[in-house]
């Protein structure tokens, strides 16, 4: 058995400092050792996108890095989103339009959603298009996605709020 390394990751503003073996994706990481069960595992071949995450600003499919590799890194997951119990602008928008269905996907498109807006906050349907084009979804053909990205980007603006 290889040695564990010792690790040290903000998840959602918390510091988790632990040891995982050289081989532990992030994504089991972060479900298994930290408990955030929010981050699902999908197709275990970075296709769905089920798995994303947001490490440093960027979208990132958890099951293609290492935990080792996430040392000093800052991450937020879909239970990092919500503030106070209410939901984000985001999560609510992604209701609103009924851009969920099994809800499978859902916390992987929130999240690209997530890492898109804190990039470019008045984003056109390509470029939203582009910001989920990493995630796969069966059930909601898509649209209703983009259209929640809108709504959410002007809530945001018109609220003044950031992602």
């Amino acid at each position: 058995m290889s040695a564990r390394q010792k690790i040290s990751v903000t998840v959602n503003g918390a510091l988790h400092e632990g040891a995982a073996e050289p081989r532990m994706l992030l994504v089991d990481y972060i479900r298994d050792v930290i408990g955030l069960k929010g981050t699902r595992y999908g197709c275990d071949t970075s296709n769905c996108g089920a798995c994303t995450v947001v490490m440093d600003g960027r979208s990132a499919k958890s099951c293609t890095f290492l935990a080792v590799q996430a040392d000093g890194r800052e991450i937020t997951t879909i239970e990092g989103v919500a503030a106070e119990g209410r939901l984000h602008p985001l999560q609510a928008a992604f209701q609103e339009a009924h851009a969920l269905q099994c809800g499978f996907c859902t916390s992987g498109m929130v999240m690209s959603a997530y890492a898109l807006l804190a990039q470019n906050p008045d984003p056109s349907r390509d470029d939203i298009r582009q910001g989920i084009i990493g995630n796969l979804c069966r059930c909601t053909g898509y649209l209703p996605v983009i259209e929640a990205v809108e709504s959410a980007a002007r809530g945001l603006k018109a609220g003044g709020g950031t992602p």
